[in-house]
């Protein structure tokens, strides 16, 4: 049988989602605390990778076991969440077809970067500070140049595993939020670092060190080089992962998540 999990996670502890030799990932622990919750060998595959320091509000993972008759979903959810480290927290659990999967049926992905514009010694691990206003409606000018069917490989890390680097973006922009920005964007697939990519260079437009028609060049260029230093991971959260109706019809997914901001 396999099954959809929904969880969310500080990535400040990881390097990465996705399995690496011999040192610490999200997928890692997840599949150790399921193989332990389940007793047999269990493997996940998420909807997408978040690098190294980057959260999740909502991640997506399917996965395929045979439960025991004794063992339901609601106790698979807390046993889970009991041997899962505090940083980790599995949220929902529902089975699905077994041509389901968590990464090639998610249509959409949302991701948002968080920016603190009032010290704050809460947030650290969850935003970056800045101690000036960028120029918002600037930044907001070269966004709207991402929305469309584009190939992103001005945006893209180098040397990525992608066939190719066409994305379509639905959503991008910044919106102020007491105490700081918060930027959207929402799109079919990321290219490898993209979106702190994104980020970085919109910042640079917001300091007023290039122009939104410079960011536009920037980005039709597509030439890695051209485009500013990635923002820092630990602003980048994962935030929202949608899958056809069918596959989540009348599950009980997580509501008000906390790093979806309400804008």
């Amino acid at each position: 049988m396999r099954y959809f999990l929904h969880l969310a996670y500080d990535g400040s502890q990881y390097h990465g989602w996705q399995h690496q030799p011999n040192t610490s990932t999200v997928q890692r622990e997840l599949d150790r605390c399921l193989s332990q919750v389940l007793r047999q060998p269990v493997y996940s595959l998420g909807s997408g990778r978040t690098d190294s320091g980057v959260h999740a509000s909502h991640q997506v993972a399917h996965f395929d076991a045979e439960l025991p008759d004794t063992l339901d979903l609601e106790t698979l959810l807390y046993r889970l969440n009991r041997a899962l480290p505090s940083d980790i927290r599995a949220q929902a659990v529902h089975p699905v077809s077994d041509q389901a999967h968590a990464r090639y049926d998610a249509k959409i992905r949302t991701y948002e970067y968080h920016v603190r514009l009032v010290p704050d010694p809460f947030s650290p691990n969850f935003s970056l500070y800045l101690d000036r206003k960028p120029d918002v409606e600037a930044m907001n000018q070269a966004a709207a140049m991402l929305l469309g069917t584009h190939d992103f490989t001005s945006f893209s890390k180098v040397k990525g595993s992608e066939k190719h680097y066409m994305c379509t973006c639905y959503e991008a922009g910044w919106h102020e939020v007491p105490g700081g920005l918060v930027f959207r964007i929402r799109a079919n697939r990321f290219v490898r670092g993209m979106v702190r990519l994104v980020v970085g260079t919109l910042l640079t437009v917001g300091r007023g060190k290039m122009s939104p028609e410079e960011f536009g060049r920037v980005f039709t260029s597509l030439n890695r080089v051209h485009a500013s230093g990635a923002a820092l991971a630990n602003g980048l959260f994962l935030c929202r992962v949608e899958y056809p109706a069918e596959l989540v019809a009348g599950v009980d997914l997580p509501t008000g998540l906390p790093y979806f901001s309400k804008v």
